[in-house]
């Protein structure tokens, strides 16, 4: 059984989230601490859970959502996957992230990408990779069939969506994304979004004001 833990870092009050199972192996999706405080809080939980960090992945990479990925790579070692296309928005960050207030910020690049249809392995347990570009162009899912989760990143919130105005988003591709890979998924797949609280599909097709469902 896979566990979630999220923790909200940043000043964009982004979530970032751990997921583990019985084997103790661990993956970090989104890893937003910049702060010390904020990286010691993350390694703080994975040491008293006893994990095994096997590898950190990039829903997107926006600058809230890498600010942690040095920290990460350097404190436990591990590959780092994020989706092909996403690369040179990763690349970008380091120019801006000075005018942003982060000043520190350092870049890794990927050791490995990202495919939909090819599944990600830690442990006993195995998440599907569902390619959902739009609000940014190589943007990712991750999906457990089983347990009927979605780490979403900045697709689809509760009662919103996630922003198409920075470069390479585009609003019609998002909402494609929402209602041909999403949508298809069971009402009762909860989605973890990149912020704000957790939401489910069912709960968003009927009320999303900006992607619902309607029957004319």
């Amino acid at each position: 059984m896979v566990h979630i833990h999220s923790f909200t870092f940043n000043p964009f009050e982004e979530n970032t989230y751990v997921l583990y199972d019985e084997t103790a192996a661990a993956v970090i999706i989104d890893p937003g601490c910049y702060e010390l405080a904020e990286q010691a809080e993350l390694k703080e939980f994975i040491t008293s859970k006893k994990l095994t960090v096997s590898l950190l992945l990039n829903t997107h990479c926006h600058i809230d959502h890498v600010l942690g990925n040095n920290f990460v790579k350097k404190t436990w070692a591990v590959p780092f996957a994020c989706h092909a296309v996403e690369i040179p928005v990763l690349k970008a960050v380091k120019v801006y992230a000075p005018n942003y207030g982060f000043p520190l910020y350092q870049e890794i690049l990927p050791d490995q990408t990202l495919q939909e249809g090819v599944p990600v392995t830690f442990g006993n347990s195995s998440l599907d990779v569902i390619f959902l570009p739009g609000h940014s162009p190589g943007h990712v899912g991750f999906y457990h069939a089983g347990q009927k989760f979605l780490i979403g990143g900045d697709v689809l919130f509760n009662r919103s969506i996630g922003r198409t105005d920075l470069p390479g988003g585009n609003f019609d591709t998002l909402i494609n994304s929402i209602h041909q890979k999403l949508f298809t998924l069971p009402d009762n797949v909860t989605v973890y979004a990149g912020h704000g609280p957790t939401t489910t599909l069912g709960d968003e097709k009927m009320y999303n004001p900006f992607c619902a469902l309607t029957v004319s």
